[in-house]
């Protein structure tokens, strides 16, 4: 009955017209959002982050650093976008007084993360570190960006490889655009260029890094907050 009783309340917060407003009406995002928005009232840390495959990716570093996320009563919430962070920090906070709040947004979105943080009082972060000090890191330039520099364009490839997915690569390295792009640029265009793929990906990226010890430091450093 109690949890039925915070469900509801959750539910009230975030009904489901608001969240397909913040969330462009990706039916996969609401739906995530939601599950997670659920577990909120218990959590002990909530941590916001643009979408579905930086969700995937940071339950997955703790996975792969023998955590269990959920058990420790951390909440990842996928926000559909870096500019819901001002009202998903504002809604949140009522629902889970004391709760610690962190975050993780791309290098293109940090101003966005800033004003949102500064706009609903958790801090006024000039600096990325400040923001640090705060519990959210950025991201350079973006996860995909991040998981390809630490682990090389060879070992990236070679996963392509293993997924059976390296010869559409090398299909898509022949497209006119692409061609004779570096390597790095071709590999995060690929990745970016399907949704489904990206969030694939998101999962198996990060546990190669981990594997090899090569986690980006975003991610990283953020595990370590949590």
């Amino acid at each position: 009955m109690i949890a039925a009783m915070a469900t509801t309340r959750q539910a009230d917060a975030f009904p489901a017209d608001a969240l397909d407003g913040h969330l462009g009406g990706n039916g996969a995002s609401i739906r995530a959002t939601a599950r997670a928005l659920a577990k909120v009232e218990s959590a002990v840390a909530v941590v916001l982050v643009e979408g579905i495959s930086d969700q995937a990716a940071l339950e997955t570093a703790a996975m792969g650093r023998g955590r269990d996320l959920e058990a420790e009563g951390v909440v990842i919430v996928p926000m559909g976008g870096a500019h819901a962070i001002g009202h998903f920090l504002a809604r949140l906070a009522p629902l889970a007084p004391g709760v610690r709040r962190a975050g993780l947004c791309d290098m293109r979105e940090e101003v966005v993360f800033r004003r949102g943080l500064e706009a609903t009082e958790v801090g006024s972060p000039r600096t990325r570190s400040d923001m640090e000090r705060l519990g959210f890191y950025v991201c350079v330039k973006d996860l995909e960006d991040e998981l390809i520099r630490a682990l090389g364009a060879a070992e990236v490839e070679a996963l392509f490889d293993s997924q059976g997915d390296l010869r559409s690569f090398r299909s898509f390295q022949s497209q006119p655009a692409w061609r004779g792009r570096p390597p790095e640029a071709q590999l995060w265009r690929f990745l970016r260029s399907s949704s489904r793929r990206n969030q694939r990906y998101a999962r198996l990226l990060v546990e190669l890094a981990v594997a090899r010890d090569r986690l980006p430091r975003p991610l990283d450093a953020l595990l370590t907050h949590l």
